[in-house]
Formats: structure tokens, C-alpha cells, sequence
């Protein structure tokens, strides 16, 4: 017996959401374990991480457009004083390693993007994502095509020691970002002496 295609439509999203429920992940919960190829090809662990430093996983839409590129540059021009305050800095979208390693080439950038193609990662953290995308850019004097699976809502974690979420940041400006992450860990660390 073969169902009319309405109510298969109608059915499809009840399935997905039966595989893969939302999650809402609030300040104070532990942050889900996770892990991803980086812009080199090599499987980066949140457990080897977690409990070294704090760790600050943000999530952006794609590289090499304006706002990514002004985030990525922000926690670049502020990961010394990140690291200094013990914090370790990982960016992830839904761009594969090759393009993560374009754009960290491109823009000097000095910590590890990770590749999300199908969302697992941003989905634990409950982000949302829709559909991938295409862009063609002049990267270096060529012409570069770059493919993403899904396209990841801009939002910011920041994880302590103990694997608790303790800042979850939904409406990001992209160019502060990272200087607005480090004032957070520096009050933080003041308020915890």
C-alpha cells in the first residue's frame, strides 16, 4: 500500500524529529562531547580539551564571507590574551577541512576550524542549521568554488574546566566576538578568586 504524497510530506517531519530531537542547551548544562576533522584532515577531540582549559566553540555560517571573516579575524587578533586567560578557541561550520584550510590561509587565522558538514556537532548544541550552500571566491589569485553541507546559525559557546556550559550567546555580532568572549572570561575569572 502506497501513501498519498501529502501525507508522506506530512509525516517527514515527525520522523526527523523522532531521529533527531531538539536540543535546548542552557548555561550551567554539561556540554555534549564532540568530534570533528579540523582544517588539516586530523580528528579534533572536545576531551582532550576539556579540563586542560576553557574552551570556546563557536559556530558560524560559512567561511570566506563578510561577517564569518570578521568573527574569525576577532578571536584571531584576540587569541593571545585568550590563551594567556586559559582558553582554548575552536571555530566550526558546515564548510568541509579543504575550505576551513583556505580560509585559515587566507587570514592568517591561528586556531583550529572544524569541518560540520551534516550538523551533528551544531545539532548537539542545538543550533539550528538549514540547508548548505556554494560560494565562489578569489582566494590567493584563484578562483575557488566552496561547498558546504549545512549552514549553521552564528552562535557562541564558552565551556569551563569541568565541561559545563557556562555562556550560551544566540544573538552574536560577529565583529565583537571575540573581544566580547574575552571580557566574559575575564570577569568570570575575577568573580571565581
Amino acid at each position: 500500500m502506497h501513501l498519498p504524497s501529502f501525507i508522506v510530506l506530512l509525516l517527514t517531519p515527525a520522523i526527523c524529529l523522532a531521529e533527531n530531537p531538539y536540543v535546548s542547551l542552557n548555561e550551567g548544562a554539561l556540554a555534549p562531547k564532540f568530534e570533528a576533522h579540523d582544517d588539516r584532515g586530523n580528528l579534533w577531540r572536545s576531551s582532550d580539551h576539556i579540563g586542560k582549559s576553557m574552551l570556546v566553540v563557536y559556530f558560524y555560517p560559512a567561511d570566506m564571507t563578510v561577517g564569518c571573516t570578521a568573527q574569525a579575524c576577532g578571536f584571531r587578533d584576540q587569541l593571545k590574551d585568550l590563551k594567556q586567560a586559559g582558553v582554548t578557541v575552536v571555530g566550526i561550520s558546515g564548510d568541509s577541512s579543504g575550505n576551513h584550510k583556505l580560509f585559515k590561509k587566507a587570514h592568517s587565522l591561528n586556531f583550529p576550524l572544524l569541518a560540520d558538514e551534516d550538523g551533528k556537532v551544531a545539532h548537539a548544541f542545538g543550533v539550528p542549521v538549514r540547508g548548505g550552500g556554494r560560494i565562489t571566491r578569489i582566494i590567493q589569485g584563484r578562483q575557488q568554488k566552496l561547498v558546504r553541507g549545512v549552514t549553521a546559525q552564528r552562535w557562541t559557546f564558552v565551556i569551563d574546566r569541568d565541561g559545563r556550559i557556562v555562556r550560551r550567546k544566540t544573538d552574536v555580532k560577529a565583529p565583537a566576538d571575540g573581544k566580547s568572549v574575552l571580557t566574559f572570561v575575564r570577569q568570570l575569572t575575577a568573580s571565581t578568586q
